[in-house]
């Protein structure tokens, strides 16, 4: 099993892919009581309408990012949503152990997962001659599947 801390950090990458998709997993985990949340500050997470109302915002995100008009995601308020629920899904996964260093792991590879998403997502797009949707649904399989991969190690 990886350690803890590496979890919250691989779920915060996870998150600068896809900001919600992390926070969804996690909530499902966390309202199956897969995670140690309840009864302390991220207790929402296990609320019973929080999995469906962070799926569905999910799939609006996955959605939205096929749009030519959405922005990317290094602008300020994408890039500070990133962080933020990369903090929140590492402080969850960590939570039995350490929140706070949780939360900083999960915050830290969000930016990391931001970063590294966006460049390596425009140069696969500029290889591909410009066909962001392919590159796009690839990046969407893979932050979906590290999700989930990464919930089940956690819990």
């Amino acid at each position: 099993m990886l350690n803890i801390y590496v979890l919250a950090g691989l779920i915060g990458i996870v998150c600068g892919l896809r900001a919600m998709t992390g926070p969804a997993v996690v909530s499902w985990a966390a309202y199956l009581g897969l995670l140690p949340v309840a009864d302390t500050w991220l207790d929402f997470l296990s609320y019973p309408a929080t999995p469906y109302i962070l799926t569905a915002l999910a799939v609006l995100e996955l959605i939205a990012d096929q749009l030519p008009q959405t922005p990317p995601r290094i602008v300020p308020v994408q890039f500070g949503t990133r962080i933020l629920t990369g903090a929140v899904c590492g402080a969850a996964l960590a939570f039995g152990v350490a929140p706070i260093t949780g939360l900083v792991l999960g915050a830290v590879g969000a930016i990391i997962g931001t970063l590294v998403g966006y460049t390596v997502r425009r140069k696969l797009v500029a290889a591909n001659g410009g066909r962001d949707f392919p590159v796009a649904l690839a990046e969407d399989v893979i932050a979906i599947a590290a999700a989930i991969g990464i919930v089940v190690m956690a819990s």
